[in-house]
């Protein structure tokens, strides 16, 4: 009888040991972002002729819209482990092309989705792409981005200009920090792709709440 209770402690430990293992810390995250930082200062002085224009927050696809970072092989779909924005994608892409504006932009004054301030006209950016795409496992990947924007009439409620942009980084290699700079460098382009764009057709039009 002895023999038996000490061979069921035994095995009551190891259960234990085991329970311990199970119930271990789990791998570290790094956490990155992307895109121009806000500075804390203005770049450049607004003209006379600024024409203010009101952006919404993008919209993100459901798979991409928060801190994850997401990588493509084909029909295949997995977040890349142990690496997450440190904050939602969305709120990222957001700051960084309201500080895109800041520095780059030479008609328009942006006003970001956290102002009260009245603007003629509203951008609508959706995010129908931010993922990094590999030709087969192991790969260095392509950073791909592709947004749909509009310009609207904010009284109206009406398209003025439309355009689909797409951009595309290849990562140096198939390793996060990688990575993360060719989400970086892509999302640099786009942005200023959208800045000269937005610069280019946005018009004066009467003032009303954009949202």
């Amino acid at each position: 009888m002895i023999r038996i209770l000490k061979a069921a402690a035994a095995v009551a430990a190891v259960a234990v040991l085991g329970g311990c293992s199970l119930l271990s810390s789990p791998d570290p995250v790094q956490l990155y972002r992307f895109g121009n930082l806000p500075s804390g200062v203005s770049e450049r002085e607004s003209p006379a002729s600024t024409v203010q224009v009101a952006m919404r927050r993008p919209e993100f696809a459901q798979a991409v819209r928060e801190d994850r970072i997401l990588g493509v092989t084909g029909t295949e779909a997995a977040y890349i482990k142990g690496a997450r924005w440190v904050s939602s994608a969305d709120i990222l892409f957001s700051d960084a092309l309201e500080s895109a504006f800041a520095a780059q932009a030479t008609r328009v004054r942006l006003v970001g989705p956290r102002e009260l301030t009245r603007a003629g006209q509203a951008l609508d950016i959706d995010v129908r792409t931010f993922e990094a795409r590999y030709s087969s496992p192991g790969s260095a990947p392509v950073v791909t981005i592709i947004a749909r924007v509009r310009l609207l009439n904010a009284q109206e409620r009406s398209v003025t200009a439309e355009r689909v942009f797409t951009v595309e980084q290849r990562a140096s290699e198939n390793r996060v920090g990688s990575i993360v700079s060719a989400f970086d460098e892509a999302t640099r382009d786009i942005h200023g792709q959208i800045v000269a764009w937005t610069d280019q057709n946005a018009r004066a039009m009467p003032t009303t709440l954009a949202n």
